[in-house]
């Protein structure tokens, strides 16, 4: 009797140490990084390296900037995790693979599913004293040239390149500088987009020791689809036209794969 009560300690001491490290521990917190890859289809984004759009222009881009902000995951149960918005804004340069790879910290540990973000910066913190917006944000950055001080405003996206349908007395150069929070005094162009990814199947898990990798393709294909044509759109600003591209490349982002 003492044998087999013996042995039933063994097996359930056992179970409990092979299960320790898939239980989620109340409290525990745990990372994730978010990879924005940039494509041009299939293909990984290379700047100045000829592609053709959809609608059958070649071009290269020689700059891609977009602002990453107001970060939400999303479990499988629905429950919402918001990234403190101080810690929530990230600037994707394609020139600087390190800035494509966002980490987020201090997540509660669970399975999650659903990522939410927003393109560009909000308004709030649009017009938040200049002490509220450090970082990639500080409008003094000038290797960024993301800031319009002429507008006091962020420009949420930054395209810029080459293409024989550009016009050729500027030097067939394109280029397109999309911003604009929906006005501080009065209404004006709000082109803040906001994109919802779902993984589907898949599962982000997050806990302490494990830090999964959502990876996102940003197919450069979608900016152009399905009918703005560099020939007759060269160069958009602070423009109603930016309407249509800011509802255009918020189809750009798409999940792809998770490590965990």
């Amino acid at each position: 009797m003492k044998t087999i009560y013996l042995i039933n300690i063994i097996l359930l001491s056992f179970l409990m140490m092979s299960c320790s490290d898939d239980d989620v521990t109340p409290g525990e917190k745990g990372s994730i990084v978010i990879e924005f890859d940039n494509r041009v289809g299939n293909t990984n984004l290379e700047l100045y390296k000829d592609y053709i759009n959809t609608n059958g222009e070649t071009f290269n881009l020689t700059k891609l900037h977009y602002y990453i902000s107001n970060i939400e995951l999303r479990d499988i149960n629905g429950k919402a995790f918001k990234v403190p918005q101080d810690s929530s804004y990230f600037l994707i340069l394609e020139d600087d693979p390190e800035s494509q790879k966002v980490r987020i910290n201090n997540i509660p540990s669970g399975s999650y599913n659903e990522v939410t973000f927003t393109i560009g910066v909000d308004s709030l913190r649009s017009t938040m004293d200049i002490s509220k917006r450090t970082g990639v944000l500080d409008p003094a950055q000038p290797q960024d040239g993301m800031y319009w001080s002429w507008n006091s405003g962020y420009i949420f996206f930054k395209m810029e390149g080459i293409s024989p349908s550009a016009p050729a007395d500027q030097e067939n150069k394109f280029y397109y500088h999309i911003g604009g929070f929906g006005g501080y005094n009065s209404p004006t162009l709000n082109n803040i987009r906001k994109a919802t990814i779902s993984m589907g199947s898949a599962r982000a898990e997050v806990k302490s020791g494990k830090v999964p990798q959502l990876h996102l393709h940003v197919d450069i294909l979608q900016f152009f689809t399905p009918s703005i044509t560099i020939a007759e759109h060269p160069n958009v600003m602070f423009a109603d036209f930016s309407k249509t591209i800011s509802a255009n490349y918020v189809n750009m982002f798409k999940y792809d794969h998770v490590h965990n």
